[in-house]
């Protein structure tokens, strides 16, 4: 009886750690604006022009800011930085999306 009741509880904690899992793996993006955060901080809405370009327009540019790429099926972390811009591609390698986080 004990056995049952210790593999119970980890398979009980294994599921949980799923259900968890499953929360956090989002796509690709930033999460939702934390409020109080500066919308626009990162000057994306003056970047939107980009959007429908191919990536090689990135080389000729300069960022006074943080700048992550985002690939199709990359990962990237849920935290928000108000500074940094994201700029979303797809698997053609045209900017789909440009967003502060």
């Amino acid at each position: 009886m004990k056995r049952l009741v210790l593999l119970g509880g980890l398979l009980g904690g294994l599921a949980g750690s799923l259900a968890l899992a499953a929360c956090v793996a989002e796509g690709p993006g930033p999460g939702p604006v934390p409020p109080g955060a500066p919308e626009g901080a990162c000057g994306a809405p003056g970047l939107q022009g980009l959007v429908g370009q191919n990536r090689k327009v990135l080389n000729t540019m300069k960022f006074g800011q943080p700048v992550r790429i985002i690939e199709p099926d990359t990962a990237v972390t849920m935290d928000y930085i108000a500074e940094r811009l994201n700029i979303e591609l797809d698997e053609a390698g045209t900017i789909t999306r440009v967003s502060c986080g």
